[in-house]
């Protein structure tokens, strides 16, 4: 399948609401927001020296603030500097495995409750792999419900790490294997028409090249949040501009990188991740597959995965898998096409 550009704060809300980004709200997590951002307050501070505010203890204590007193739920993390927090949001305020947990779509799971169809949702929100594939066997065996999601995120951890070493990806993939052919038969054991569909958000680029982006810019000698705002992750660096010169040099300094490209507002249509109000970036610079950002806000430096996503959808392995014990009666082509199979698994149930 065809994936979204991004990361799974993307993709995953298109398999759950059968639209793009751009239609349902949710991108990338961090999106610019002044006048909302719920660490507004934390602008009186900013005479501060930035040593203190960027200490690692100042971010706990901001991350345990915003998940238990400013409501943005268990994953928030405090991915940008706390001198910075004051023009940002953070979108998964909500589990999005909740129905009325994605903000600007119906998910499947809003569909499910709708209907009154009994279902039961797992993932790293309450458990590990291991249980939620105990725990799905368990209450299929019981019957209560006739609608099953499950999120084995492990497994992009596997894939980060191991992604050029065949021989240990196959014997761990041999567990899941084992796992998922139980879960199955457990479920054709209650109902032998049981229709199952294994399938992803993307897939994995091996890892081939570094750069340190952000001491490029940082060597322009512009400074935020006066002149500009950035955010930068894992494959690519999204920017926000106070100042026109900071734009023009920033801009000239991207055009001139050989490790990644600016996306045209056309590409960024075609893609579902164009934003009228440009909350996640007026400038997005997108590495070459198997680049990484030397440093990012997401990941400390030094962190070399074997392989990461969040290329351009172009790239062939960043496509994401459909797998499924009979062929579904609506085409499966991008990751949207699988909230149509989620439809039909339960008007067939």
């Amino acid at each position: 399948m065809r994936t979204v550009l991004g990361f799974s704060s993307g993709a995953i809300p298109t398999i759950l609401t059968g639209v793009p980004p751009a239609l349902n709200g949710h991108w990338n997590l961090v999106y610019f927001d002044p006048e909302g951002s719920p660490f507004r307050w934390l602008r009186r501070f900013g005479f501060l020296p930035r040593w203190l505010l960027d200490h690692r203890v100042t971010r706990k204590l901001v991350k345990e603030l915003g998940r238990r007193a400013l409501g943005l739920g268990s994953n928030f993390e405090c991915v940008v500097s706390p001198r910075l927090l004051p023009w940002f949001n953070w979108v998964e305020r909500r589990n999005i495995y909740d129905p009325d947990g994605i903000a600007g779509a119906r998910s499947i799971f809003d569909e499910l409750a709708a209907d009154g169809v009994p279902y039961r949702v797992y993932s790293y929100h309450q458990w590990s792999d291991r249980e939620i594939l105990t725990r799905a066997e368990r209450d299929i065996e019981t019957g209560e419900a006739c609608f099953f999601f499950l999120y084995l995120c492990e497994l992009d951890h596997l894939f980060h790490d191991y992604c050029l070493d065949g021989q240990e990806l196959d014997s761990r993939l041999a567990w899941y294997e084992g796992r998922l052919s139980e879960l199955f038969s457990a479920a054709q054991r209650r109902d032998p028409e049981t229709f199952l569909a294994v399938f992803s958000d993307h897939g994995m680029t091996p890892v081939e090249h570094s750069y340190d982006l952000v001491a490029d810019i940082d060597r322009l000698g512009f400074t935020m949040p006066e002149d500009f705002l950035a955010v930068y992750d894992s494959t690519m660096a999204r920017f926000w501009f106070a100042r026109g010169l900071a734009r023009v040099k920033i801009v000239d300094r991207l055009r001139l990188e050989s490790c990644g490209r600016i996306l045209s507002e056309d590409e960024l249509r075609d893609l579902g991740i164009l934003f009228s109000d440009r909350r996640y970036g007026e400038v997005i610079f997108l590495l070459h597959p198997g680049w990484l950002l030397a440093r990012s806000d997401f990941n400390g430096p030094g962190w070399m995965p074997a392989g990461m996503h969040g290329y351009h959808p172009d790239d062939p392995y960043s496509d994401a898998i459909f797998l499924s014990n009979r062929p579904p009666a609506t085409e499966v082509r991008a990751l949207a096409d699988v909230y149509g199979v989620m439809r039909e698994a339960v008007s067939r149930g």
